[in-house]
């Protein structure tokens, strides 16, 4: 967005802490000292961390009056605290190009001086690591196998979510090892397109492809951070309510994204890639609606209606990829106040309360009465949902926004949900063919989870935590960071992913494990 504020919150144009110590400079916050997530206030220089880390910054301009922008130190995004978004405009004399320029200039100083002390201090170390005597210190990996994206402009909903899906390991290496359409003479190609153009749809767009290409791109591992570009312009001619750049919603952004790859991925199953013939990925299904979108994320919901006047019950199926679910009223007071579990005077939902309050029964509203086919008219009635079959990776969005007059707003509830060991078995339809078979086969583990700060459902912005062999990252935009588990059981969850852990894929959809890592291959088969 265009930020009014700039003229009178913008006035420096290079940090006022370079720190010189064995290399040219150093970003450190003011308050803590971490080097990690600093953002310059363009009023006075000053650094401080982001709001995911000790939000010093956010507290330097609730403190300080006009102090509201601020710049990204490591990706060189603006942000203004008033307007709670991104910025793309900049002051007339340029005070935002020449702050990047600047720390553009002071990195590549940095990196050079590194690189000539790291070749300095293996040089003359390199007899001591040799010698047998001395133990060797195991290094553990800071930095996953896959790439940060960068924003391009508010498209934080957009990478998290990106983030979240590469790394379920079946979804994602069916997507990577699907044959290439880029090509517009493919015969495959030229069969679906026709299908979308019957259907008004552009007919030289697919989705899955630019998806397929910047799974695989995340994965190569050569780049800190890769531009989503192309991703972003299919959205965009796609679906015109995402294009620009404001800020949009993680959970309607994946939802949409999932079900255009099942649309598109029914199409391509019916057909026998020769090109490919080893891939376990590509295997031509039996006919009917499943894909890999479905196999991965779907589930079935039964629902239940009782007339309260003679009884009649109605059941209805209704199948799932994701589960909303609402955050119980007797914890919306501690809207924009509940800050984690360290404040003990607020109280703590548990996901297992939104659980049970999805799967309760509730007496419909008067504007919801039910058609009843006994009594012939419509009446007073109650309705329950059960859980009829569940999904491989079970998709949780915790309702955080809801109207209040003519806005949303967010609920800060801090939700209290567990890494490992969440047991379904509670919720799903009491039915032996509904019931798990072997012990632990409705039993999750998390694997990742999308978190919005800042305030409005507009506004704000979205990260991501991931499991990775092992170890948990933070998904911010280009940076990427490990974290360890206690830093992921204490932010406030938007969308979790669990994944089960014992993964049942169709026949013609299973994953040869043989290509996974042997963390991955545990996760599958556990």
């Amino acid at each position: 967005m265009e930020c009014p504020h700039l003229e009178e919150s913008v006035r420096v144009s290079t940090p006022i802490q370079a720190q010189t110590t064995d290399i040219p400079f150093r970003l450190q916050c003011s308050e803590c000292a971490t080097e990690a997530s600093p953002w310059i206030c363009m009023m006075c220089g000053l650094i401080g961390c982001g709001r995911y880390e000790k939000g010093h910054a956010l507290r330097h301009h609730e403190t300080c009056d006009k102090h509201c922008v601020c710049m990204d130190a490591k990706n060189y995004a603006v942000y203004c605290y008033t307007c709670d978004e991104f910025v793309i405009n900049d002051t007339p004399t340029g005070h935002c190009d020449a702050l990047r320029t600047k720390l553009q200039s002071l990195s590549t100083q940095c990196h050079q001086i590194q690189k000539t002390s790291i070749r300095r201090r293996s040089s003359s170390s390199s007899e001591a690591e040799n010698d047998p005597k001395k133990p060797r210190k195991e290094l553990k990996k800071i930095r996953p196998k896959s790439s940060g994206l960068r924003n391009l402009g508010n498209t934080c909903f957009m990478s998290a979510v990106l983030q979240s899906l590469s790394n379920i390991q079946h979804f994602c290496g069916y997507i990577k090892q699907l044959p290439s359409l880029e090509d517009k003479n493919n015969k495959i190609r030229k069969v679906i397109t026709r299908k979308q153009s019957r259907n008004g749809e552009d007919k030289d767009i697919l989705l899955v492809e630019e998806l397929r290409k910047t799974l695989i791109a995340l994965w190569e591992g050569g780049k800190a951070a890769i531009s989503p570009e192309s991703l972003l312009h299919v959205i965009w001619k796609l679906v015109p309510r995402f294009r620009g750049y404001q800020q949009q919603d993680a959970h309607e952004f994946m939802r949409y994204l999932l079900d255009r790859l099942h649309t598109e991925l029914l199409a391509l199953l019916p057909f026998t890639f020769s090109s490919n013939s080893n891939s376990p990925f590509i295997v031509p299904g039996p006919k009917g609606n499943s894909t890999i979108v479905t196999a991965i994320f779907g589930g079935l919901l039964q629902s239940e209606v009782n007339c309260l006047i003679c009884g009649m019950e109605s059941k209805k199926h209704d199948p799932f990829l994701d589960l909303s679910l609402d955050i119980p009223v007797q914890y919306h007071q501690s809207v924009k106040a509940t800050k984690g579990k360290e404040n003990v005077d607020q109280p703590i939902c548990h996901l297992a309360e939104c659980l049970a309050h999805f799967t309760e029964v509730e007496e419909l509203e008067e504007t919801e009465l039910y058609m009843c086919t006994g009594c012939k008219k419509k009446q007073r009635s109650t309705k329950k949902f059960w859980i009829r079959r569940l999904p491989n990776v079970l998709c949780l969005h915790l309702k955080r926004f809801k109207w209040a007059t003519s806005f949303r707003q967010k609920l800060e509830t801090y939700i209290d949900f567990p890494l490992n060991n969440l047991d379904m078995n509670k919720y799903i339809l009491d039915m032996h063919e509904t019931r798990g078979m072997t012990v632990g086969s409705n039993i999750y583990d998390l694997a990742a989870v999308i978190v919005h700060h800042g305030s409005g459902a507009g506004s704000g912005h979205y990260t991501a935590y991931v499991l990775n062999e092992g170890q948990w990252y933070h998904f911010n935009d280009s940076t990427v960071t490990a974290c360890d588990p206690e830093t992921v059981a204490r932010c406030k969850a938007y969308i979790l992913f669990y994944i089960r852990r014992e993964i049942r894929l169709p026949d013609y959809l299973n994953v040869n494990l043989n290509g996974l890592s042997s963390t991955q291959r545990r996760a599958s088969t556990s």
